[in-house]
């Protein structure tokens, strides 16, 4: 996500944040166009939801979801009732992780609330935690769907090793996968994927994924063609990048993986029990 962006709904979000004692809360109306919803019975949708989310995880719902009435304007000095909800900073994570994580603002979001602290560097931290951790599932989809399509077409997993590392041989300009490791001086019983940058596994995502279209598209067959056709995925995502100034074997190594997808759930969980109601 453009740094520009985040700058722009961290500042929206706290613009609309209130306070009651020491409980932080904001209003569901407004949540739903800070997350991008035009309808609010789309929205309630989502925080339904959130709800039952809450009481699964053994939250008591209106210490979190605490309904209201407000009056507003409806022109011409008119005012009508409307029903609100006041939510806690919990309640507003549940929501955003219930909402469609393809919306900015529902991935900002899910940062944004999940940090027990309001910095803007801290939720930007997070953001681009969380996008690594998503690419790097995919790719990890990507390859046991791949591994499935050579199964069917009688390669064995000796064989699928050896053509998942040609084609990191390809991406990497002539580096194998255990060289990459003693490069980047990844532990030989790691994966590399594990300790690569997010542009990296995108680029492994891709030439995967189309490895995989093209193999059944084109029904290819036998350990050779499909070495050959992976090494040319990989081979043609590298020259992009290469065009683009980036050299996929001299980028440093990320933090592990696994490490960090420990640190997202101990930040989900310190949310969940310490959270404050009203």
């Amino acid at each position: 996500m453009d740094k520009d962006v985040i700058v722009k709904l961290h500042k929206n979000f706290e613009d609309f944040v209130h306070s009651e004692g020491d409980v932080e809360f904001w209003y569901a109306r407004d949540l739903q166009k800070l997350l991008g919803y035009t309808k609010w019975q789309n929205f309630q949708l989502i925080l339904d939801k959130a709800k039952l989310s809450c009481e699964s995880a053994n939250g008591t719902i209106i210490h979190h979801f605490a309904d209201v009435s407000k009056m507003i304007d409806t022109g011409k000095g008119a005012k009508r009732e409307i029903r609100d909800t006041k939510l806690t900073r919990y309640a507003c994570y549940l929501i955003a992780q219930n909402g469609d994580p393809r919306k900015e603002e529902i991935a900002f979001a899910q940062s944004y609330f999940a940090v027990q602290t309001r910095k803007q560097e801290l939720v930007e931290e997070r953001i681009k935690i969380i996008e690594r951790l998503n690419v790097r599932s995919q790719l990890s989809k990507s390859e046991k769907q791949l591994s499935q399509n050579l199964y069917e077409r009688g390669v064995d997993d000796v064989g699928f090793a050896i053509i998942r590392s040609e084609g990191d041989k390809a991406l990497f300009g002539g580096y194998t996968t255990k060289e990459m490791k003693q490069r980047l001086h990844v532990p030989e019983n790691k994966p590399l994927a594990d300790h690569l940058p997010t542009v990296t596994i995108t680029a492994k995502n891709l030439a995967t994924e189309i490895t995989n279209f093209n193999v059944v598209d084109k029904n290819i067959r036998g350990q050779t063609a499909i070495t050959d056709e992976h090494v040319l995925n990989n081979s043609d995502v590298r020259d992009l990048l290469i065009r683009r100034g980036i050299v996929p074997e001299n980028l440093p190594a990320e933090e592990d993986v696994k490490k960090l997808e420990r640190k997202v759930k101990t930040q989900d969980k310190k949310l969940s029990g310490k959270s404050d109601g009203f």
